[in-house]
């Protein structure tokens, strides 16, 4: 389950590290669209096109059906829940090391400040 979870991970932050594919994202967000629309939105050949919706597809984050000779793309069934949690668990990490930091810089400035009196 950890292999399968990391793998997961690992697939959505690839996918998510490209500015086309989070405008895709976006773009998804707001409407479904056939690949060639998102060719032409991003100035993008349909065959580029293709790999970054086949990248967002195999993360889960896009799903694509076809009808006739149109590809239709719309947002997939992950939710980035997974991913969310794994940054919140980071964010929470670095704060109370921030806080600790914190803590350690005030205990110095008033041990110099009492060892300047002092003198």
């Amino acid at each position: 389950m950890v292999q399968f979870e990391g793998a997961s991970l690992d697939a959505s932050f690839a996918a998510i590290a490209d500015a086309t594919r989070r405008g895709v994202l976006e773009q998804l967000g707001r409407a479904d669209a056939s690949i060639t629309e998102l060719a032409q939105r991003f100035d993008m050949t349909l065959t580029g096109m293709k790999k970054h919706v086949g990248v967002l597809e195999r993360a889960g984050l896009v799903r694509t059906a076809k009808v006739g000779r149109v590809r239709t793309c719309t947002l997939g069934p992950r939710r980035l829940e997974d991913e969310t949690a794994w940054i919140e668990r980071y964010r929470q990490l670095w704060a109370a090391r921030f806080d600790q930091l914190d803590q350690v810089l005030e205990e110095l400035k008033r041990k110099e400040m009492t060892d300047g009196r002092k003198k």
